[in-house]
């Protein structure tokens, strides 16, 4: 397989039904869980997550692999929006904070928040610190959750 340019967008879906609206087009091949289409940018909400100004105070997060805790606070800033996610004793009461990107969508009837990351993944990410609001800090959480986009899975043949 050819390596993706992130910077094209291919969203042609091959079929006559509508894919599930938690596959993403990549390279005209439905990859569930995959990079959005395009660059990822870790800072703003897909188009198609569903989130559009809500208030997601209070739902709950679900990872790829689980419930991971609930939504703490949450900014919707241009470019700069996040949640902060109160894990309770899943990571020993710790709260994390997930960049917006990584939202795959939001159901709101279910106040329910799901995350295109595993547990492992988000527990892996820079400790949150509520205190570090510099830029260096976003970077380095930003870059973080860019970098799991890059992961190839073990055993794909992929790189």
């Amino acid at each position: 397989m050819d390596r993706l340019d992130p910077n094209t967008t291919n969203t042609t879906n091959t079929t006559n039904a509508t894919p599930d609206p938690e596959l993403r087009a990549v390279d005209q091949s439905v990859v569930a869980g995959g990079t959005p289409a395009g660059a990822f940018d870790p800072w703003s909400y897909r188009n198609e997550a569903g989130v559009a100004g809500a208030n997601l105070v209070g739902y709950k997060v679900e990872a790829s692999d689980g419930s991971i805790g609930k939504i703490d606070s949450d900014s919707s800033e241009v470019n700069a929006s996040y949640l902060v996610v109160d894990t309770g004793p899943w990571i020993f009461g710790k709260k994390v904070m997930l960049p917006a990107g990584t939202v795959n969508h939001v159901d709101h009837e279910e106040q329910k928040v799901f995350v295109d990351r595993t547990k492992d993944q988000i527990k892996a990410a820079p400790e949150y610190d509520e205190t570090a609001t510099d830029p260096a800090y976003r970077d380095k959480l930003g870059g973080y959750y860019n970098d799991t986009y890059a992961a190839t899975p073990p055993g794909s043949g992929l790189r």
